[in-house]
């Protein structure tokens, strides 16, 4: 069996998030289905974590086995052309035996999008809010995420994973255009809901709901419903995987 890493992108909106589910279709299963007609016998991909509904991906990886090395352009080429307009394959790369999609990335980065003022042009892909929300302070409630590893308060319930803790590297809010701004934050890894757990919070303290001092509180507490509600799904998009050098043929 040959490994290898697959690059690509997708507008979550038709989808059920990533992960294959009963009853509801997924980025994965489309995947799946597709590789399955080329290569003619099932190649299950295993992806770099898992997206929610509605959450899009500018750049998602997942690994796969093939019985025998493929001419990946090819490949890449072949799958564009039957995956669905909302789905792209970027690269195919080939990796070791053993790597893995999942448990050898060492950060990935997500970016959040939100406007402060209506457009036709931004309505599906960002999370408009209030004109007077602070984003100077809501960048200094960010800078606290550093202090801490178990983000439990951001997590949703009833997750099956072993542990809460992540190490989040880098959290800010930039202005990208007049009334367009981004939540950029990395991490070496994410808990199911998290991102838009923290976006949803911190826009309490750019509203002067919850003070930096309550911020700091609501991950202490470790509980989820003491922190804001989730930001919608549609405006998050993961944006960038990173993996050992080692780990490329």
């Amino acid at each position: 069996m040959c490994r290898y890493f697959i690059y690509f992108s997708y507008d979550g909106a038709a989808y059920h998030g990533w992960q294959v589910q009963p009853n509801a279709i997924t980025v994965q299963q489309v995947m799946e289905e597709a590789l399955a007609k080329l290569v003619r016998v099932p190649v299950p991909l295993v992806g770099a974590g898992r997206t929610d509904a509605g959450v899009n991906a500018s750049c998602m990886v997942a690994h796969a086995d093939f019985p025998n090395e493929i001419d990946a352009k090819q490949l890449v080429y072949k799958l564009n052309k039957i995956l669905p307009p909302d789905i792209a394959v970027s690269d195919i790369r080939r990796v070791k035996d053993d790597a893995h999609a999942r448990f050898d990335a060492v950060s990935r980065r997500y970016n959040y999008r939100v406007v402060t003022a209506k457009s036709p042009f931004s309505r599906k892909y960002a999370c408009r809010v209030m004109p007077d929300v602070d984003f100077d302070t809501m960048n200094r409630a960010a800078e606290i995420l550093y202090e801490y590893t178990d983000f439990t308060s951001f997590s949703k319930l009833h997750t099956d994973v072993k542990t809460n803790n992540c190490k989040v590297t880098y959290a800010k809010w930039r202005q990208v255009a007049e009334n367009e701004w981004l939540f950029e934050i990395e991490a070496d890894r994410f808990l199911r809901n998290m991102v838009r757990a923290i976006v949803g919070t911190l826009l309490l303290v750019g509203r002067g709901k919850l003070t930096l001092d309550g911020f700091r509180a609501v991950i202490e507490n470790k509980a989820r419903g003491e922190a804001g509600d989730s930001a919608m799904g549609e405006a998050l998009f993961l944006v960038g995987v990173e993996y050992p050098d080692s780990l490329f043929l």
